[in-house]
């Protein structure tokens, strides 16, 4: 039996250790008015394109899962790369996708999880 996208993403978190190194809370390192609207990190073991691992929101959400991912574009970095938004309410993802979406250097969108 074949995997799907979504397995692929929910193994690499289960396989892997998933470090959070923002805070929900806390200001973005280099744009101290972006306030994380959730806990914000990334999946070791895994790579993305800049080269660090898979980053990934985790919300408050009791059961985890994978909601969806965000799809970035950086005119700043000039890439692209996706993060992974897990364990969020409606609300969550919302703040996330309003946070990403924020400054004209960064766009997002958003891939709900269908199955």
């Amino acid at each position: 039996m074949s995997m799907t996208y979504w397995e692929v993403l929910e193994e690499f978190i289960r396989n892997n250790e998933v470090s959070i190194d923002r805070k929900k809370g806390s200001s973005h390192p280099r744009y101290s008015n972006m306030i994380y609207p959730v806990d914000y990190g990334f999946i070791r073991g895994t790579k993305s394109m800049d080269n660090g691992g898979i980053d990934i929101f985790i919300g408050e959400e009791e059961k985890k899962s994978i909601n969806g991912i965000a799809c970035i574009a950086d005119r700043v970095k000039m890439d692209s790369e996706i993060k992974i938004i897990y364990g969020c309410n409606d609300d969550e993802v919302r703040s996330i996708m309003n946070f990403l979406n924020a400054s004209n250097f960064m766009k997002a969108i958003y891939i709900e999880r269908k199955e």
